[in-house]
């Protein structure tokens, strides 16, 4: 996975295997604002939309200057909150949670990146992503997400650890999570990344660390010799129904 060929195999298997209706989507972090030929810096957008462009085969940016999300600009490190967040006040009134002292109970759960430290991070389809990314996402029905979080244990078995306050699912649980600690992790979706973007009520999503690439994609294709065909033919339900 040392170049552009490598992602794009990557991201071919799992579009194809998967069966997905848009593509994985590449996710890079970088400690200075730079010119990248193809990238656009849309105005006004949230991180969940980026997301969103990405996924139908756009290539952002986001920075301090377009970020309109003030909860992801206080994840990712951009901007200080301002006090109608910090407090609390301002899910509260969103009829998000019953208090303030839930919703701060809550941001004080949240992992973030160090204030200042990044100053951009890109957002676009992983086939066509001119570097390696830190973080690869996948938005979708839950059936093809569960083959990914099974790719990943094929191996070694074991359990996954998924972990969300049903708050920022996009930029935290499942960009920054994973991108701190290197783990995979997935979510429900919130209030905020389902008003703002065209993601479907069955939809939600799923994150895990670059690292992971290669080993759930090999998996993933050992899992569509045989589970994958039969799961999804339905053996068991046909021969129950057939009675």
């Amino acid at each position: 996975m040392e170049d552009r060929v490598d992602l794009a195999k990557s991201d071919k298997i799992l579009t194809e295997i998967l069966g997905l209706k848009h593509p994985p989507i590449a996710i890079k972090f970088f400690e200075k604002n730079e010119e990248i030929e193809g990238f656009e810096l849309p105005a006004g957008r949230r991180y969940c939309q980026i997301l969103m462009g990405a996924r139908e085969g756009k290539k952002y940016k986001l920075t301090a200057e377009n970020v309109a999300c003030p909860a992801a600009a206080w994840a990712l490190g951009f901007k200080e909150p301002p006090p109608m967040l910090s407090s609390g006040e301002m899910p509260t009134a969103m009829g998000i949670f019953g208090s303030a002292a839930a919703v701060r109970n809550t941001l004080a759960s949240m992992p973030r990146l160090e204030m200042g430290k990044y100053k951009m991070v890109t957002c676009c389809p992983l086939g066509q992503s001119p570097f390696e990314p830190d973080v690869v996402v996948i938005e979708s029905d839950p059936e093809p997400l569960m083959w990914v979080a099974l790719a990943k244990v094929f191996e070694t078995g074991g359990r996954l650890n998924f972990s969300t306050a049903v708050l920022q699912p996009t930029c935290v649980d499942v960009t920054i999570l994973p991108f701190l600690t290197q783990k995979m992790n997935a979510n429900l979706g919130c209030y905020g990344c389902r008003e703002a973007t065209n993601l479907a009520e069955s939809e939600t999503v799923l994150g895990f660390p670059i690292k992971d690439l290669d080993e759930i994609t090999r998996s993933l294709q050992k899992l569509n010799e045989k589970a994958m065909p039969r799961v999804r033919g339905k053996t068991i339900y046909k021969a129950l129904i057939s009675r």
